[in-house]
């Protein structure tokens, strides 16, 4: 979850790109100014800004970012045509707040942003056909891709001169990971992305990507869009007035940090036990994109184990292959997930009462 309020240290994994800084350290120059103070605030020493190799922490990415919003007065930080005053981004989660759920929240926010700025169109699609997914990216967790949705990004480039390469992925990556951020926040869930995309060849720090968002990242696309399931637009939106208030004052972690809880991980984790229900802990957190102690983690916040989820999904199966079919125990016992039939029993009597046969047996 993105913290309340950082602590003044250099310290975590630091895995942000230096050509990050370096695009801050362009937007000074647009307007005439030295970064010197921004970076002495982040605690980054000037000379690194040159050095491509070099990475920052999270941390360091809130403190320059905040700094060089303010001492520009530019949200956008030089990427669009018309600069974005401090507290316009404000005004746009004012805006989509309201809603009832999160789909309505983000269509909200896509057509408000181009009050905003008209050099970015973005948009909020609903997959219906396999093909209309991003080449080599699937969508975990479901079978069905007409389950996926994407916040798309057309580029318009209205300002001239055009903006450097390496400014534009900048632009790109930071709208993006804004918009997740505040749909995570806005719904208090971890929104697991399928993938990522976007219209430039791989950078010299594409393995960063894997720490700015899930799943593949694919480049040199036809756009920049991120995709997900689209059961979470139907999560209600879980803010008041205070809370925005309160996020508003520190609203940067929302970008830069990734958000833990998920309030659709049970159900997720229910779909794929019920295609496999011999799935471990290890294979499941691939799937979910996750490392075996984060899904563990995650499930205890939301007041679930995997062993229990595991016990519910192979007691339904097994009950009701022993009620409405004649298969034998053994079989059963396979289907549900066990090794052996003498374990299926065992469990099986520990959930019952009663062990398979005898429970197939009594009156229904």
């Amino acid at each position: 979850m993105p913290s309340e309020s950082p602590l003044p240290s250099v310290k975590g994994i630091a895995a942000t790109p230096m050509s990050f800084v370096a695009a801050i350290v362009w937007a000074y120059q647009q307007q005439g100014l030295s970064p010197s103070g921004a970076l002495a605030k982040a605690q980054i020493e000037p000379s690194l800004v040159q050095q491509p190799e070099a990475r920052i922490t999270a941390w360091q990415m809130e403190a320059i970012s905040e700094a060089a919003m303010r001492e520009l007065d530019d949200e956008a930080l030089g990427w669009f045509a018309r600069r974005l005053p401090w507290g316009s981004y404000g005004m746009l989660a004012r805006a989509s707040m309201g809603a009832s759920t999160l789909g309505v929240a983000l269509k909200r926010w896509c057509r408000h942003h181009g009050l905003l700025s008209e050099d970015l169109q973005l948009e909020l699609i609903h997959h219906q056909k396999e093909e209309l997914l991003p080449q080599g990216i699937q969508a975990s967790g479901s079978n069905n891709p007409s389950n996926s949705v994407s916040i798309r990004i057309t580029e318009r480039q209205l300002r001239q001169p055009p903006l450097p390469q390496s400014v534009r992925e900048f632009c790109l990556v930071s709208v993006l990971r804004n918009i997740h951020g505040l749909a995570c926040w806005a719904v208090d869930s971890r929104i697991p992305l399928h993938g990522a995309q976007f219209p430039f060849a791989a950078p010299a720090h594409a393995r960063s990507y894997a720490v700015l968002f899930d799943g593949p990242t694919l480049f040199e696309a036809p756009s920049a869009s991120i995709s997900f399931d689209a059961a979470y637009l139907s999560l209600a939106l879980r803010r008041d007035e205070s809370a925005l208030n309160a996020m508003l004052q520190h609203a940067l972690p929302l970008t830069v940090r990734q958000y833990r809880r998920d309030r659709l991980l049970v159900q997720r984790v229910r779909e794929l036990l019920a295609q496999d229900p011999a799935l471990n802990a290890h294979t499941l957190a691939h799937a979910l994109h996750l490392s075996p102690r984060t899904l563990h983690r995650q499930l205890k916040d939301e007041g679930a184990s995997l062993q229990a989820l595991k016990d519910e999904v192979r007691r339904q199966r097994a009950t009701e292959l022993l009620l409405r079919t004649q298969r034998p125990i053994k079989q059963i016992a396979q289907a549900a997930g066990f090794q052996n039939e003498k374990s299926f029993i065992r469990a099986f009597k520990s959930w019952t009462g009663l062990p398979p046969a005898e429970y197939r047996l009594r009156p229904r």
